[in-house]
């Protein structure tokens, strides 16, 4: 009924891109941020300015992971390095941290003006999933993960966060590491094996696989069905309510890479 292996007993979902439509105002907090950058240091270098794609580099750089790992792995595509500054950092310093909280304070400005929309197959799907038994968590790399959960409505479908501020106090890397998804489990109180991972960012599959979950479920949002898969998803869908007439599967194919172990 869930398209999932029999062995699975929770679910770890990611936020945005697969519960809510807010990867899109991710993208464009990202663009705008990265952009007024750019063009400000192209300004004061004399080199051209070449703008932040929303598609390959959202996707390879920064979908999915913490905004400090975006951000350098982003500037470290154009051959910049910043210092890393503070997590407390005001958004106008040019530190990781300082671009990073820069992109917060539009992300913030944009949900607050447009609000937070979901996915109805997905909330279908987390409803199924409840009535069945299954345990259920959100993994985010958004220190906004309890803000963005609260205005969805959807505190009641889901028993445990781990979310941005979450990896920070306990000291978690950020995907593609598993840890997140790893904690998740832990406070469900299941084992690795047991979980399907339902992830839209190639970073977020790979953490699944890097896990060694039970089950890897990758959801297409912009076209990149193949990429999940190279990344390590077990199955890729378009919408998680594509899953719920799939019937039982079987379980996936030996001879996966060896799981990476996360922090205790």
């Amino acid at each position: 009924m869930l398209g999932l292996p029999a062995h699975v007993t929770a679910c770890l979902f990611d936020l945005d891109g697969v519960l809510t439509q807010t990867a899109k105002v991710h993208n464009a907090a990202w663009k705008e941020t990265f952009d007024e950058f750019l063009r400000q240091r192209a300004t004061a270098t004399g080199e051209p300015f070449q703008p932040f794609d929303p598609g390959p580099d959202y996707n390879r750089y920064v979908d999915g992971r913490p905004r400090a790992d975006g951000v350098r792995s982003f500037l470290a595509s154009r051959g910049i390095v910043l210092p890393e500054g503070s997590p407390n950092d005001p958004p106008d310093a040019d530190t990781v941290n300082g671009v990073g909280n820069r992109k917060n304070v539009l992300l913030l400005r944009r949900l607050r003006s447009s609000g937070v929309e979901v996915y109805p197959g997905s909330v279908r799907y987390l409803r199924a999933a409840t009535a069945a038994g299954l345990r259920r968590a959100v993994v985010t790399a958004s220190a906004n993960g309890r803000e963005v959960v609260a205005a969805a409505g959807l505190e009641p479908l889901l028993e445990v966060r781990v979310d941005g501020l979450v990896a920070r106090s306990q000291g978690l890397r950020g995907k593609p590491h598993p840890d997140t998804f790893l904690a998740g489990a832990r406070l469900l109180g299941v084992d690795r094996s047991q979980a399907a991972v339902f992830e839209d960012a190639l970073s977020g599959v790979a953490a699944g696989r890097a896990g060694g979950f039970g089950y890897v479920v990758g959801v297409d949002r912009v076209g990149q069905a193949d990429e999940l898969r190279t990344h390590g998803a077990d199955v890729v869908v378009t919408d998680l309510a594509d899953l719920l007439d799939a019937g039982d599967v079987d379980p996936p194919a030996a001879g996966r890479p060896t799981a990476e172990r996360g922090p205790a």
